[in-house]
């Protein structure tokens, strides 16, 4: 795939983000796009959006279930960017007019202490590198028509990242089993998913890990003071005008927001 590809590519998806619009997936009219071209375009699309003055403040992963990556058929899991632009306020409000058609995950978060290079990260280095873990609420929000993508589609969109909230509770990761956290996901106070974190790869930090060994062949490294999000314990679910969502996490806290107009 050539560079002036690439740049349109990255350039459509950004304009869907930008103008809350919906699109046709890009493989569509670029049947050719694999996932290391994918990955090719998600860089741009992140350069593209430095350029205009935004930062970077962590990462997020994407099919870190079992059953999922055998769905999509792969053998790891995907990655995007978190940017400031990004962030919301816990028990804050999401305008749905800024998104085109959210859904909500819950999420377990790591805020790194130390810097971590792959390859051969094990999760329990990620465990010893990380400062402090969160709960956290991950909205979600293809820029494709109907949420139908193949797998190259969603990472050339940065793996479906709109916005994410943080609980207000740090916990040092040593005080916890985060293999066994058990979590509801509520929707206007009636629980909509329960799950427990093991449905990430086992144990969140194995996710983690993922990302810092996926990087680690591009020459590149997760940085101190980053927040990832490990990827969805529960099913992500859809969002409306009204919606209170509230996530309860044993032994990590809550995180809420309320979505209006």
């Amino acid at each position: 795939m050539q560079i002036a590809e690439k740049k349109t590519i990255a350039q459509y998806l950004l304009d869907a983000e930008r103008e809350r619009r919906e699109v046709v997936r890009v493989t569509v009219d670029y049947p050719e796009l694999n996932v290391e071209n994918a990955y090719a375009v998600q860089e741009e699309l992140v350069r593209m959006k430095c350029e205009e003055n935004l930062s970077i403040v962590g990462m997020k992963m994407g099919l870190t279930s079992r059953a999922k990556m055998e769905q999509m058929g792969v053998e790891e899991p995907i990655y995007g960017y978190l940017f400031n632009n990004m962030l919301l306020e816990n028990y804050g409000e999401l305008s749905f007019g800024t998104c085109i058609h959210p859904k909500v995950e819950a999420e377990i978060a790591f805020i790194l202490g130390k810097d971590i290079e792959g390859p051969g990260i094990t999760g329990a280095q990620v465990l010893a590198a990380t400062q402090y873990v969160v709960p956290a609420l991950e909205i979600i929000d293809s820029r494709y028509e109907n949420f139908r993508f193949t797998l190259p589609d969603v990472i050339a969109d940065n793996a479906s990242a709109s916005r994410v909230v943080f609980g207000n509770s740090l916990t040092r990761p040593y005080l916890i089993d985060l293999e066994l956290v058990g979590m509801i996901l509520s929707i206007n106070g009636k629980a909509r998913e329960m799950a427990a974190s093991a449905a990430v790869l086992g144990h969140p930090a194995h996710a983690i890990a993922a990302l810092a060994n996926m990087l680690g062949r591009k020459g590149e490294k997760l940085k101190a003071g980053q927040i990832i999000l490990a990827g969805a314990v529960t099913e992500a679910v859809r969002i409306d005008i009204g919606d209170i969502v509230q996530a309860k996490m044993d032994g990590l806290g809550d995180v809420g927001f309320t979505v209006v107009d």
